[in-house]
């Protein structure tokens, strides 16, 4: 393809080694990544309300300060900590320490956090309000309105208070019954329990009762003694957790529940208000997942309204995005769906009726970004370019016509000013970690803002390729290769294999390292090895049909493309074939240790993190969506429960869990133990107290440094 060798010219002149240059470490490689070897940025970097200036913060600690810049002026000081406590002096208020924490995207004001609650600040009338006091941002959760009210839980229950009085609205909070959290274990883009309407008097809340659900025992091996924290987790086939929706007028006192029906183990998904502040809209989703209804409330009585439409699907359907509004125009909203086999974007009225479709392609619509001022133009992310890139568009409402920003293969994020006028871009490709820019969304003309320097430079890097592999039925699958540096192609390396596979996953991209996360892959090709990463077909961003085809069968289409990566490597004259290892974390766990046992001699050895070794014990609503539950497919089940075919198990596997780990339960991996000690078979096992499903902070040098040697030895 023309992209990967496009891709290939670039990488091999953006990684190459020199002489005399500086080695990695694993603390490089894993913890400083993330400060020191990180690339520079912009922070807070974010429009002005009501303007298209931007400000960010500059320096740090009592240094630090909030310039201000505009598309033709010059950057200038808009607030430093000495001219921000004297106005707190004014005011007859605490200083500050720090002022990092400060929005100016708000109307009414500039929000202000910090160790003593949230305020709001009003430059233009030197006024000061309360949004949060110090004791109620303390709470386990808080969200203020914007207009004086605060929501909290405290005691398990649910707490409104308008600065001065707070009211209580729930009694019946447990360890079973949970307000105003995440609820379906933050599947299906849920982030959050509390939903203020526009105006700001009305709070939308989840309630979850998960009193059937199963306790799990997780235990704090830290704790002296050590001691239990059970969590709840809905094992695949097993009694759910039940959600309705709390609806409070801050203004009438009056407490509603939406009349969401049964049955009880629905999923009630992507809530929205509407703008007149009347009505609650939810898309809501059958336990199979493969129905889902747009329904909408009325926020006053919680009476059902009407479903506005349906989508239905013979695998799974998986809303992810609450309907937009568009801007000025009530009636209207913008609705994702994959409903053609890619995510678009449709234009709807709120009786239902789809008035158009708003984007078409074999391609993913990734982010709706906003609307300008007009709402005569809608802003969004998307594929389009390439499956590896994330590229601004500006679409027109009226005609269908639509405009690139951001052209070239890259990595973009974007935010929108309020009016539309203008875009903040920070994207990075292969050879550039990080550049910012103003752009002006009417004539594309841009003001540069960043360019971070490649915080790798004059370290000894191998070269990068990124490539594609043909699977069975001709998709092409990307592919990203690390080779050793100094590489001499007539020497024969040993190969590390790392991969995922699963949904919501993608690895390889334009940016940066080719969407390498940490530099890990460059430690291991400045060890001597080739690294190689592909993305299964299963993975994120590819279409509908590309990862649906997981269904009722994981695992399955990934070992045939695993199949494909083999015959490629042991085809390349460099490729030691005898030494080759497969890492996954994960799902890329479940598939490491899959691929191990279907395919036996094939790699030398395995590492599996955090793996999942039977669907029946991972959780309902990630496991049912893509295997539907156990009584509806026990062939499926069986056939990827990993500990009755522990037997074939004929390479050196390392087994690796975090023992806080409440995603994908330590039981995994220790019945997995126990099968391969009732038949025989050695496994080596690594254990990290006090981490949950990923081992952060300076433990990730060292669980990195447990797998580099394990390979290494292995592979000798």
């Amino acid at each position: 393809m023309k992209t990967s060798l496009l891709f290939s010219a670039l990488l091999a002149l953006a990684f190459t080694a020199g002489a005399q240059q500086k080695r990695l470490t694993l603390e490089d490689a894993l913890v400083r990544n993330r400060s020191t070897l990180a690339p520079a940025n912009l922070r807070g970097l974010q429009f002005l309300y009501g303007s298209n200036d931007y400000v960010y913060l500059k320096g740090s600690g009592s240094d630090a300060a909030w310039m201000r810049g505009s598309f033709k002026g010059t950057e200038t000081l808009l607030l430093d900590l000495k001219g921000w406590n004297d106005a707190m002096r004014r005011a007859r208020r605490d200083t500050f320490t720090s002022i990092a924490d400060i929005r100016f995207d708000r109307p009414g004001g500039w929000v202000v956090g910090g160790d003593r609650g949230r305020f709001r600040w009003d430059p233009t009338r030197s006024s000061f309000d309360t949004l949060v006091p110090q004791k109620l941002s303390e709470k386990t959760v808080s969200e203020e309105s914007g207009t004086g009210y605060v929501a909290y839980v405290d005691g398990h229950n649910l707490f409104v208070s308008d600065g001065r009085v707070s009211k209580q609205l729930t009694a019946d909070g447990s360890r079973n019954i949970v307000y105003a959290s995440s609820v379906h274990r933050d599947e299906f883009g849920i982030s959050k329990g509390t939903f203020w309407s526009p105006d700001g008097k009305q709070l939308a809340f989840y309630r979850m009762d998960q009193g059937m659900v199963t306790d799990y025992p997780v235990i704090d091996w830290t704790a002296t003694p050590a001691k239990a924290e059970p969590v709840k987790y809905p094992m695949a086939g097993d009694a759910s957790h039940q959600v309705t929706v709390g609806v409070y007028n801050a203004a009438s006192g009056g407490l509603v529940f939406l009349q969401t029906g049964a049955p009880r183990e629905q999923y009630l998904t992507n809530i929205a208000w509407s703008p007149d502040n009347r009505y609650v809209y939810i898309a809501v989703l059958n336990r199979g997942q493969d129905h889902m209804r747009l329904n909408q409330y009325d926020a006053a009585t919680g009476a059902f309204v009407k479903t506005l439409f349906e989508e239905r699907d013979a695998r799974y359907v998986e809303p992810l995005a609450p309907m937009t509004f568009v801007k000025g125009k009530p009636g209207q909203f913008v609705w994702q769906s994959n409903r053609d086999g890619y995510n678009h974007l449709y234009l709807y009225d709120t009786s239902g009726r789809l008035l158009r479709q708003l984007t078409k392609g074999a391609w993913e619509v990734l982010e709706l970004k906003g609307f300008d001022e007009k709402a005569e133009g809608l802003f969004y992310t998307s594929t389009e370019l390439s499956p590896l890139a994330r590229n601004g568009y500006r679409l027109d409402l009226r005609s269908g016509n639509k405009k690139l920003l951001t052209p070239g293969l890259a990595v973009h994020s974007l935010q929108v000013s309020g009016s539309g006028a203008y875009v903040l871009d920070s994207y990075s490709d292969v050879a550039h970690p990080r550049a910012i820019r103003l752009i002006e969304a009417a004539t594309g003309r841009e003001k540069l803002l960043l360019t971070a320097p490649d915080p790798l430079a004059g370290y000894a890097l191998g070269a990068m390729h990124i490539g594609t592999i043909a699977a069975e039925d001709g998709t092409p699958l990307y592919t990203r290769t690390f080779l050793p540096v100094g590489f001499d192609s007539t020497k024969k390396y040993p190969v590390v294999v790392y991969w995922y596979g699963g949904p919501h996953a993608q690895m390889i991209s334009a940016g940066y390292n080719g969407g390498a996360g940490d530099y890990w892959f460059q430690y291991m090709a400045e060890q001597g090895f080739i690294v190689f990463s592909l993305d299964t077909r299963g993975s994120d961003n590819r279409g509908r049909a590309f990862e649906s085809v997981i269904h009722r069968r994981t695992g399955a289409p990934q070992v045939s493309d695993m199949d494909r990566v083999v015959a490629r490597l042991r085809s390349l004259p460099y490729v030691d074939a005898q030494r080759m290892a497969l890492f996954g974390w994960s799902y890329g766990g479940f598939m490491t240790i899959h691929y191990l046992q279907q395919r036996p001699g094939v790699f030398k050895a395995g590492v599996a993190g955090g793996p999942v070794t039977d669907w029946r014990l991972y959780e309902i609503m990630y496991g049912e969506r893509y295997m539907d539950t156990p009584a509806e497919n026990p062939q499926g089940y069986a056939a990827t429960d990993l500990s009755k075919s522990v037997q074939k198990l004929k390479d050196k596997l390392l087994l690796i869990h975090g023992l806080q780990d409440d995603v994908v339960l330590q039981q995994h991996s220790v019945r997995f133990v126990r099968a391969a000690i009732d038949k025989g078979v050695q496994v080596d096992y690594m254990i990290y107290p006090g981490h949950a499903h990923n081992v952060l902070g300076k433990d990730r040098a060292h669980l990195y440094g447990k797998v580099t040697d394990y390979i290494r030895q292995q592979l000798r």
